[in-house]
Order: structure tokens, then C-alpha cells, then sequence
């Protein structure tokens, strides 16, 4: 038997990929058009932005708990949340959640260190690439990192909040994350974090300077391998 998977959601397009993902690989595991259990929770983005722009990780929490709550309540037996901003409230959540959290920095760490990469270049929101999510992550693997300067954090932060949320993937915007992701190359980077779950439908790795770490789709296959007990 596999695991019932509780996705707590935050925004809809890395939402939507995670669980494609999971859909899409399980058949590899468990048989043609086979998926574990899933169930999928969110409360509106904006809700958690009054939160987040506040710095109030305690109400995210709040909101990634009631999530938890709901999926546990319809048979969950673990829980993954395909944003990465959010998991700055992580430590609260854990401690009163009903059911266990994978952590998706963690599933990124993880694959960094079977490839053999050290310096890792963080890209997310604002929030994120000045926030001790991945910090505190990637100092438990020994993996040393980067993040861009302050304007391209503010013009990152903007074409994620303005463009990908909503679904909008312009051509100059996956230029420009190219050009970002080289200057973190010149800087010693080895691969690059796509660090908001959005971050992978804009971004192709074909082209990219640097080897990508898609954290979106790592959690999705983190997700399926507990699920089916691997």
C-alpha cells in the first residue's frame, strides 16, 4: 500500500507542477496510470502575503497548519508544500502539525550532494534568497552558496510576484534569469537553485549557464519515493 500524499499548497502554478510531477513519475513505480493518494489544500496566495510581507512566519504557519489539518482529515499521512518561501514558518509548523513534513530545501541539498555539486546559486523571492531557508539547509550538507546582488533580487522578486505567479513567462524574463544565473557562475557557482516553484516553467535548463536544481520536481519525486516506500 502507498502513502495518501497531502500537498499544502501556496501558489497555483508550483502547486499545479508538483503535482503533475507526482502524477507523471508514479506509472515509472507503481504501474500504468497508477498515483498514490493525493490531496491538495491552499489558502489564497494574498493571505499568505500579508503574512510574509509582515514578517510574521507565525501566521503562515497558522495557515500552512489549517492546510495540514484539512488533508490530514481526508486520510493525508504526510505532508510537502511546493513553495519555497513558506518554509521559513517550517519549525513552527512541525511541531503541531497531525501528520509528518518532508522539507523541500532538504530534497534539494540531497541531489546537490549525489551530483557533486558545492556552490549553489540560490534564485527565489526576496524573501527567500535573503532568508535562512536554504542557508541553514545547505550548512547541514557542507554545500557553500550565493545569491545575486540586491537589484537583481528586486527584479527576480518582481517577475516572480508580477509574471510567473499568474501564469506569465515572457521570453526576456527567462533571459534574464540566464544572465543572473552567469554572473553567479563568474562567482564560483557550480548549479543553481530554481528556489520558487515557479521558477522551472521559465527557466530551461537547456540553455542555462549553470546545471539546475528544480526544486519543485525534487520534492514531487521526494514526495512519490516515500509514498511508495523507497
Amino acid at each position: 500500500m502507498t502513502k495518501h500524499i497531502g500537498i499544502v499548497a501556496c501558489s497555483a502554478e508550483g502547486a499545479a507542477l508538483c503535482y503533475r510531477t507526482i502524477c507523471a513519475k508514479a506509472p515509472h513505480e507503481m504501474g500504468e496510470h497508477m498515483h498514490p493518494e493525493i490531496s491538495m489544500h491552499t489558502h489564497p496566495l494574498g493571505e499568505y502575503m500579508v503574512h510574509i510581507r509582515s514578517g510574521n512566519w507565525k501566521g503562515v504557519a497558522e495557515l500552512m497548519l489549517s492546510s495540514a489539518d484539512k488533508v490530514f482529515k481526508v486520510g493525508a499521512e504526510f505532508a510537502i508544500c511546493p513553495d519555497n518561501t513558506i518554509h521559513e514558518a517550517f519549525e513552527y509548523v512541525v511541531e503541531k502539525s497531525p501528520i509528518p513534513w518532508l522539507h523541500i530545501a532538504e530534497a534539494v541539498a540531497e541531489e546537490a550532494v549525489q551530483r557533486g555539486f558545492l556552490k549553489l546559486a540560490i534564485l527565489g523571492t526576496k524573501y527567500l534568497m535573503v532568508g535562512p531557508v536554504y542557508p541553514k539547509t545547505l550548512d547541514k550538507f557542507d554545500i557553500s552558496y550565493e545569491i545575486p546582488d540586491e537589484n537583481d533580487r528586486i527584479r527576480i522578486d518582481q517577475i516572480i510576484f508580477e509574471e510567473l505567479v499568474n501564469g506569465i513567462f515572457p521570453e526576456k524574463s527567462r533571459m534574464y534569469f540566464n544572465e543572473v544565473i552567469q554572473k553567479l557562475k563568474e562567482r564560483g557557482c557550480d548549479a543553481a537553485i530554481l528556489g520558487c516553484t515557479e521558477i522551472p516553467l521559465i527557466v530551461d535548463p537547456k540553455d542555462c549557464p549553470l546545471p539546475t536544481l528544480d526544486s519543485t520536481r525534487l520534492l514531487a519525486h521526494s514526495a512519490l519515493k516515500e509514498a511508495v516506500g523507497k
